[in-house]
């Protein structure tokens, strides 16, 4: 591979440069795996637990199948995705002539925060630009072919970056996709087995300085390598600059695609795969990336009912993925013109009710000793160990109104059990051989704190 030289540093970059020695800040990471992947990560995202991923973009106009649209209709033609087109647009309609159809005419950004403040969530992130190429930017290194100069005619990112910042408490994060499929420079780099680097140098390199200075996004979600490896797109050389130079260089976090190999391997927090939950503890921090609608990551038109999780099943992705150390990411497909539709925003604002009363146990949290219980099944754990707390999130309420934690140790004189939202302590006795029998309120379904789970907190427990 002949690699070439990185673009002209960015302005900020050049203004640290000018300053005297003892006023810069010193570099602290190499352009390296070993020193990159050796970087703390900041500890507000730990504690965040739940954040919400908005895929949105031109594939939303003929919003069917999935946000693959473009590629599963020209590069695999998949016949139902053929079929599609044939018998809804005109023949010689290509993709580029979906881009004036996405108008964003209903999007609002405070609206949308307002919602996103509403599901409980920490973090939010938007993406900024998928396989497609259409940013939702006025990128300068994608004239004609971005929200700016197209369609909604709107710089969409730093829309709702200022309502996020200025009307929620979230972190503001965006995506990025390192490749676009069809764009010739990459074609050319991908038909010399990636020797060359003419499409890094032109377009996701300084892309990616644009976004990080105009934006400071504090989650920079990496995606789409196209088979290329790290080198090939200078991810060591990049996040180098990020972490030791960029405008959000204490807070931001990075996850793991930044270029084929590097999945589950290097870079911030893993995501290993989409949808990715393991069910155990894991030794590096991780997120579960995952969609309301089973199928899609952008919206469906095509959808039915029985394709969208249900908000048990929801709780459920959240419960187990916190209490296995992981952050869950919850995605949603926003309409071409920039509606949240009813069922994702219902979505939302139930994940924010459950947590308004269940918070305790998610927020801020640490996996306890044991994940899950081992004599009754759907409970698992987290732990606050600062205030020596140990926190078991049921699924099921029996219906024998006894609940048996087979985990917990406890002792008669000092542990305490209360079931949050409710407040009384409730009463318990030990179990043999084992664990605690915990006799839960006699409550009627209106006087229950929430719906779909219900979080236990134990105190001197070990």
């Amino acid at each position: 591979m002949r690699v070439l030289e990185l673009p002209p540093p960015p302005p900020l970059l050049l203004l640290l440069l000018a300053l005297p020695c003892a006023a810069r800040r010193p570099a602290r990471y190499d352009p390296t795996w070993g020193s990159l992947d050796a970087r703390p990560l900041p500890a507000w995202f730990h504690g965040a637990k739940f954040g919400v991923f908005i895929h949105w973009g031109v594939f939303s106009v003929p919003s069917f199948g999935s946000e693959w649209f473009w590629w599963y209709w020209q590069k695999e033609q998949r016949p139902k995705f053929v079929e599609f087109m044939k018998n809804n647009y005109p023949p010689g309609f290509k993709y580029e002539d979906f881009g004036p159809l996405f108008t964003a005419k209903f999007f609002n950004a405070k609206q949308w925060a307002s919602i996103l403040q509403a599901s409980g969530a920490k973090y939010v992130v938007l993406t900024s630009k998928h396989h497609e190429g259409f940013p939702l930017w006025g990128s300068k290194h994608s004239w004609n072919w971005n929200a700016v100069d197209v369609g909604p005619k709107r710089d969409i990112v730093k829309e709702l970056e200022v309502a996020v910042r200025n009307g929620t408490d979230l972190r503001f994060g965006l995506y990025y996709s390192l490749f676009e499929w069809f764009h010739p420079l990459f074609l050319e780099d991908a038909s010399s087995s990636f020797r060359e680097q003419r499409f890094p140098a032109a377009k996701t390199w300084p892309e990616l300085y644009e976004l990080v200075n105009t934006y400071r996004p504090e989650v920079l979600w990496s995606d789409g390598d196209g088979g290329a490896p790290d080198g090939y797109w200078n991810s060591t050389g990049f996040l180098a600059w990020l972490y030791n130079d960029s405008p959000v260089r204490d807070t931001v976090v990075t996850n793991d695609r930044w270029g084929a190999g590097s999945i589950c391997k290097h870079g911030g927090f893993y995501t290993c795969s989409d949808r990715y939950n393991p069910g155990h503890l894991l030794p590096h921090k991780w997120e579960n990336c995952m969609t309301i609608d089973k199928s899609s990551w952008g919206y469906r038109r095509d959808a039915n009912i029985c394709d969208y999780l249900t908000i048990e099943e929801l709780v459920k992705q959240l419960v187990q993925t916190v209490a296995c150390g992981g952050n869950l990411l919850m995605n949603i497909g926003p309409t071409l013109d920039g509606i949240i539709s009813p069922i994702f925003e219902e979505r939302l604002r139930q994940m924010g009710t459950w947590l308004k009363v269940n918070g305790e146990a998610i927020y801020e949290s640490d996996p306890w000793r044991s994940q899950n219980d081992t004599a009754t099944p759907d409970v698992w754990y987290t732990s606050n160990p600062k205030e020596k707390l140990v926190y078991a999130t049921f699924l099921k309420w029996p219906i024998s109104g006894k609940l048996l934690l087979g985990e917990p140790k406890a002792t008669p004189e000092a542990t305490e059990v209360k079931l949050l939202g409710h407040g009384q302590p409730l009463t318990w006795t030990l179990s043999k051989p084992t664990g605690i029998k915990i006799q839960l309120p006699p409550l009627t379904p209106h006087q229950l704190p929430c719906e779909w789970g219900w979080s236990l907190v134990l105190t001197r427990v070990t």
